[in-house]
């Protein structure tokens, strides 16, 4: 659409007065058609007023307001002042809801009545403190354009499904640790992966600690990135029944990167540590660790005392612990 052909001129000299050039108009008034009509006074002028005046940088607005044009004709004090004081409730930080905002402009066109208010009352049900309430909603913003019914209360059943509890508190926690996992398929992503999971060997209590604590496990894709770190083990010399201590013990091992964490420190391991790969079934937190600054490092300054010891008395303590324990004068620390 040319920009000449817009009926509303004011509206294009308002919105060329923000920074915004024709392109971008056109492209609003495709999106929005109802801001070719608007009142500038009344809705455009006022709402980018009031946008600024809760913390989104001058700089940014021509960005959000092209991303969502629909921003200048909600009802101010219909429709946005309600959301955004609603928000601020939750919020934690002064500049929470303007982050917000700016990462998700849609969420001020929902009804607080229709969509924020049953939003928080169902994650209420589920054991979600209210504390915790403003992390969920402000993080993943998102929520409020999914359905209770269809999107959020499947995800639910599929935690409960894995022994999840919403009295105990461990869903709530889950939610709260990982509100983006909310917005994957249940069928498409989360089942997906605990079968691959279950295949794999992993039993029911194991499957619920990866809920519990590594919940964002459960989001990868099986095919690019699961597959191909259970692959890198069984290359490695891992057998299944291994590879699942592994990941029992240590369930990121499936999401670090084969070529820059889990390759290099299988081959410092074997090669240079002349250690066996069965060492790490015993320990599998040997993949958290640093290679330069943990493993490497410390298997250096035991080789120079010639100390012999299980990765576990290595690496399991701090630094200090580790200078104590065997000697070794703490100005050497890498």
């Amino acid at each position: 659409m040319a920009v000449c052909s817009i009926r509303n001129q004011n509206v294009v000299e308002f919105l060329k007065e923000k920074g915004l050039d024709d392109t971008s108009i056109s492209k609003m008034i495709t999106k929005c058609r109802r801001l070719e009509v608007a009142n500038v006074e009344e809705r455009a002028k006022p709402n980018w007023n009031y946008l600024q005046e809760i913390g989104i940088p001058s700089r940014k607005l021509p960005s959000i307001v092209c991303k969502c044009p629909k921003l200048l004709i909600l009802g101010l004090y219909e429709k946005v002042q309600p959301m955004v004081q609603c928000l601020a409730t939750l919020g934690t930080k002064p500049n929470d809801i303007a982050l917000t905002i700016m990462r998700f402009p849609l969420i001020l066109s929902h009804s607080v009545e229709e969509k924020l208010c049953p939003l928080i009352a169902f994650f209420q049900t589920v054991g979600v403190r209210e504390k915790q309430m403003g992390r969920l909603i402000l993080v993943n913003p998102r929520l409020m354009s999914y359905s209770i019914e269809k999107k959020l209360q499947p995800v639910v059943e599929f935690f409960l499904s894995l022994g999840l509890s919403k009295d105990g508190g461990d869903l709530g926690k889950v939610l709260v640790r990982s509100p983006h996992i909310m917005g994957y398929s249940v069928e498409g992503r989360l089942k997906p992966t605990v079968e691959f999971l279950r295949k794999l060997g992993l039993n029911k209590e194991e499957l619920r600690g990866i809920a519990v604590h590594f919940p964002e496990m459960l989001c990868r894709d099986v095919e690019k990135a699961l597959k191909p770190n259970v692959e890198f083990l069984r290359r490695s010399g891992f057998g299944d029944g291994q590879i699942c201590r592994i990941i029992s013990g240590f369930p990121p091992v499936l999401t670090k990167s084969v070529k820059t964490s889990l390759q290099p420190k299988v081959s410092f391991l074997v090669d240079i540590m002349r250690r066996s790969i069965d060492e790490v079934v015993e320990y599998p937190d040997f993949f958290r660790h640093g290679l330069k600054k943990r493993i490497e490092y410390r298997y250096k300054q035991l080789k120079q005392k010639n100390v012999q010891c299980s990765l576990v008395d290595m690496l399991s303590c701090s630094h200090k612990k580790f200078f104590i324990k065997f000697g070794i004068q703490e100005r050497n620390k890498f």
